[in-house]
């Protein structure tokens, strides 16, 4: 019995068979068997995710044979990544045929389909998370069967796959809308709180801009990426800490050991200062001594997938984060209700305590999302116990 662990270790459990399967033939064939039996069948990606969302007793499958960039697409900057490459493998990739994404998160080990399929993202206000870039699909539904769809024929359906986690079926190629390569510039900046929040509307006019707040230091470090087109700003404010320039997939992550759990909630942009600084306040009161980890802060442009953070307003994330190892749910839970208060909607792949009941108040077209996701997994094959909890029932 094969034991799975998630990247930072806060979730392991043993599940029924781990099956690796080679060919799309018997990707379908596995899922025709595990719902004949009644079983639940789930794809474990690189499991970086901080959520339960591929816990199962069942099966899991890994994918890592589907990987190579194909049919790139460079008049009108597209191409298919299959889905066992993480985001690191599909910019290299990519970059090899002239093309990247529009942009990437903080981490890029996790697979790229699992990023786009919880709505991961990096940071810029004229920037939506990754899932944007999904522009068609092949997958197995839950009855075994190859569906193909693209935003040309089905553009509908598509805004319901487009942020899924994986509950509609099992993506076996994506095809991507991408951008010619770019190179960036990166600065990064320590500067006080004040310094922050005064100078936070021109920060925000940089392509990519970000903060952390330190805890015990109430300072912040300001993060600002340009591409060559755009001036990089004079920070007279700030202690320069880094400076680098390089291709996008190069500058965009950060490559880093330590490892954390999270939960990350998306507010609505006009309310997310406010929701900071009494996040802020309380950290301070009652949590400094024992966190040293910082919050970060990140804008997000808005999009139309049915059940995406983002979608319908500019957001902003504030994350939390703590030592992979740790106890952080006191943490976490704490802090929790006042992103609700705020607005906050949790991030997908990350952790937080909603259930359905709560979840289908926060988004418009949940009923539309829960028609198409029956009408692919009819028998829900792809709910494990954790996310028909989110999906259907409290219970």
């Amino acid at each position: 019995m094969e034991i799975f662990r998630n990247w930072s270790g806060s979730m392991v459990f043993t599940p029924g068979e781990v099956c690796t399967p080679e060919s799309e033939d018997q990707v379908c064939e596995l899922v025709k068997k595990a719902t004949s039996e009644g079983k639940k069948i789930r794809v474990a990606g690189a499991g970086h995710s901080s959520s339960p969302l591929v816990r199962t007793s069942d099966y899991l499958l890994s994918l890592k044979h589907f990987r190579g960039v194909e049919d790139p697409d460079l008049n009108n900057h597209r191409a298919t990544v299959p889905v066992g490459m993480t985001v690191k493998e599909a910019g290299k990739d990519l970059f090899r045929y002239g093309l990247a994404m529009h942009n990437t998160g903080d981490v890029d080990v996790q697979t790229l389909a699992g990023a786009i399929g919880t709505g991961t993202h990096g940071t810029g206000v004229e920037l939506a998370n990754l899932s944007a870039m999904l522009h068609g699909v092949r997958m197995v539904n839950g009855k075994g069967e190859i569906v193909e769809l693209s935003r040309d024929t089905d553009p509908e359906t598509m805004r319901a796959l487009q942020v899924s986690m994986g509950s509609c079926g099992i993506f076996l190629k994506m095809r991507l809308q991408l951008e010619p390569v770019y190179q960036l510039y990166r600065k990064e900046y320590c500067v006080s709180l004040r310094d922050c929040m005064d100078n936070l509307e021109d920060l925000k006019k940089n392509r990519n801009f970000d903060f952390y707040w330190y805890p015990r230091t109430d300072l912040c470090k300001i993060r600002i990426m340009n591409t060559e087109k755009d001036k990089m700003p004079d920070i007279s404010y700030g202690s320069l800490e880094l400076e680098r320039k390089g291709p996008s997939h190069e500058i965009l992550p950060r490559e880093r050991d330590i490892k954390f759990d999270e939960m990350e909630y998306v507010l609505p942009g006009e309310k997310a200062m406010d929701c900071f600084l009494e996040v802020r306040q309380r950290v301070k009161k009652e949590f400094r001594r024992d966190v040293a980890w910082r919050l970060l802060i990140r804008t997000i442009k808005k999009d139309d997938a049915l059940i995406s953070p983002m979608s319908g307003r500019e957001s902003v994330t504030i994350s939390l984060h703590h030592n992979a190892g740790l106890r952080f749910w006191h943490y976490f839970q704490a802090i929790e209700p006042i992103f609700l208060k705020h607005g906050g909607r949790p991030h997908w792949g990350k952790k937080h305590t909603l259930k359905a009941g709560q979840l289908k108040e926060m988004y418009p077209q949940w009923k539309e999302f829960q028609e198409t996701r029956q009408k692919f997994d009819p028998e829900n094959t792809f709910l494990t116990p954790y996310m028909h909890e989110l999906f259907i029932s409290d219970e």
